[in-house]
């Protein structure tokens, strides 16, 4: 039913200029619509973010983007941290650490969060 249908994904923040300045200068996205000042959405490959104001941001524990980088991995944690993102380093059976980026099981995959808490990942496969 849903197959051939991109998928969007919502992420809510608390403070909507802080997070355009992030989401535009920091990962370099571009906006494509903005509804009334509660709600921006940016373009990502063939898909894209709403990112919307809510009193309920950073909330969610859990990973709410993830980026299929492929081998651009590397180079775009080198570039997000040369830009003041700092990365998370989590404890995962089957994962090592090598830097910033977590390897094992075939991929490797870094972790980061935007302003409000809200968890994103960059995965190479």
């Amino acid at each position: 039913m849903l197959e051939n249908s991109n998928a969007v994904a919502n992420v809510a923040v608390k403070d909507l200029a802080r997070a355009k300045a992030f989401y535009e200068g920091t990962l370099g996205l571009k906006q494509v619509d903005d509804m009334d000042g509660e709600l921006v959405v940016y373009k990502s490959g063939d898909t894209v973010i709403n990112v919307y104001h809510s009193q309920f941001a950073g909330t969610n524990k859990a990973t709410a983007v993830t980026w299929t980088v492929g081998d651009q991995i590397e180079p775009i944690v080198k570039s997000l941290k040369a830009k003041g993102v700092a990365f998370e380093h989590y404890e995962m059976p089957g994962l090592s650490l090598e830097g910033d980026i977590h390897v094992g099981s075939g991929m490797k995959v870094a972790w980061f969060k935007d302003p409000d808490g809200n968890i994103l990942n960059l995965v190479d496969k």
